[in-house]
């Protein structure tokens, strides 16, 4: 009886919140994804990373690692410029998923700007596995690789060269021409709102694996 009240007046409290920070629809979906957290977290106050590892939907993905890390990541969290959370409790959880919520057409264009570059920014930490601001060609190849690892058709050189060339086009979008001895030092995250512009991330970032209807930031 205890636990079920604590979980509620903590439900409660963070649906005052969502005005400001989670832009939450309803007391409904933080309840409904409470209960996904304690099924993630054996019923403890905190996740942490080997929760992630009986979800079967993650563990055919060839990100997964990255997924996971995302979700612990302090730049997500809005904890700190780098490094890497032990655990995560439920608000950090919910700060987490409302970079997944789906554009809510009631919002003005600037709202809609804002949440979609909230969700550029959080795919943006996913490749920059250093936090240095920057994605290099290394971490590009990388993701690259990993995403094509289940595929044995494709060889790793093959992989590289893909990420190469994604790389040197990144480079001719955001510079432009480049002088012959010239080095793109990678992308930032103003090359990478470049990169994405005119195309729909709003119905490319789902959570399938909780199984609920997904939440994004835009506060």
């Amino acid at each position: 009886m205890g636990a079920a009240h604590s979980a509620s007046e903590e439900v409660r409290e963070l649906e005052g919140k969502t005005g400001s920070q989670f832009c939450l629809v309803s007391s409904d979906q933080i309840e409904q994804l409470h209960r996904r957290f304690k099924q993630l977290s054996g019923d403890q106050p905190t996740i942490r990373k080997e929760n992630f590892n009986n979800v079967p939907d993650l563990e055919l993905n060839p990100i997964r690692s990255k997924i996971v890390r995302a979700f612990f990541d302090n730049r997500n969290l809005r904890k700190g410029s780098s490094g890497l959370a032990d655990e995560i409790n439920f608000e950090d959880f919910l700060t987490i998923m409302s970079y997944f919520r789906p554009i809510d057409t009631t919002m003005d264009e600037e709202q809609v700007q804002l949440c979609r570059k909230e969700k550029l920014r959080f795919l943006f930490h996913m490749y920059d596995s250093d936090s240095d601001g920057r994605i290099t060609l290394e971490e590009y190849r990388n993701v690259v690789e990993e995403l094509l690892s289940g595929n044995p058709h494709i060889e790793k050189e093959s992989a590289r060269s893909i990420a190469d060339g994604a790389m040197m086009e990144a480079a001719s979008v955001c510079v432009g021409q480049m002088e012959p001895d010239q080095v793109y030092e990678g992308i930032t995250f103003d090359d990478f709102l470049k990169i994405w512009q005119g195309i729909d991330i709003e119905t490319k970032m789902h959570v399938r694996f909780l199984n609920m209807e997904t939440i994004a930031l835009c506060h």
